[in-house]
């Protein structure tokens, strides 16, 4: 299988102005991470604030960073969502607008069983012809796909990826054995990427490329080209900021960051708030330490 991309995708952030999406920044984002060499963008995953979004802000969204992207590089849609007849629509409007690939989350609050995550997955992936990756993220859904399902969710011939964010490494390590050549993993933490590539990973879904996007390519490709010292040199270097972009609910820190770097408004929509002072300024102290500044 020749994966969707390789290397490092960003989680775009969602950027607000007077309660509505800032269509002008999202370009300027879009424009500049291309310029940094990000090898591929995901649009309205949970970075992307989806939960308090309408659909018609989610879908045009996705609309407007696929006609930005302009092919350049690839664009997957989150498209997922805990009912599976809306991540359905979602999946066939991302199609018709032209996203390379959707992303798609476990369904959230319901709480199915593990028979019911195949179900939902393999209804998702029988709606339209957009390749899948199937995300993982217990902290966030309150359910994990266990190796198991995971297994049999990726014999669908559309399902080709897996964003794992679980801090559940072996568990991972066990999927990806499982699952062997019918898909490949991206990393959905920013502070396990190099670890988890290094045991065949084939790049991450990052938080921290909103920020250094082009110190996150040079990182992944790095552990690509089978260089670890110089990647796990890059990943110590940056934990600091890393852990800072996550100590409240993502995207709140990230957005921080980058309204600093003067990319956006540090707007959010309820129940998120903005940064609290202390942790604001400790994230402020270490981007000035690496020279971050807007």
């Amino acid at each position: 299988m020749t994966p969707l991309f390789t290397g490092c995708a960003t989680a775009l952030i969602t950027p607000f102005r007077n309660g509505e999406v800032d269509y002008p920044a999202l370009d300027r984002l879009v424009e500049s991470q291309i310029d940094a060499g990000i090898d591929a963008l995901v649009a309205v995953g949970t970075t992307g604030e989806p939960a308090t979004m309408t659909w018609e802000e989610h879908l045009n969204v996705i609309r407007r960073v696929v006609d930005v992207a302009n092919h350049r590089v690839p664009v997957i849609a989150g498209t997922g969502s805990n009912a599976t007849s809306e991540a359905v629509h979602a999946a066939r409007m991302s199609q018709e607008f032209g996203a390379d690939a959707q992303l798609v989350v476990t369904p959230y609050y319901n709480k199915t069983s593990q028979e019911g995550l195949v179900a939902h997955f393999n209804a998702v992936a029988d709606a339209a012809t957009l390749p899948v990756i199937v995300y993982n993220v217990p902290a966030r859904t309150g359910i994990n796909i266990g190796p198991w399902a995971l297994q049999q969710i990726c014999r669908h011939p559309k399902v080709v990826a897996v964003k794992e964010a679980s801090t559940d490494v072996g568990q991972a390590l066990d999927k990806l054995r499982l699952v062997g050549d019918d898909a490949v993993f991206y990393c959905g933490n920013d502070e396990l990427a190099v670890p988890t590539m290094a045991c065949g990973f084939v790049g991450e879904i990052s938080v921290l490329s909103n920020v250094i996007p082009a110190e996150t390519v040079r990182m992944t490709h790095a552990c690509l080209s089978g260089d670890y010292a110089l990647a796990a040199s890059l990943q110590m270097k940056y934990l600091p900021l890393i852990n800072a972009l996550f100590c409240e609910t993502s995207p709140i820190p990230v957005k921080a960051a980058m309204a600093r770097l003067g990319m956006c408004d540090e707007e959010l929509r309820l129940p998120l708030i903005p940064m609290q002072p202390a942790n604001r300024e400790k994230l402020y102290a270490i981007m000035d330490g690496l020279g971050l500044k807007g």
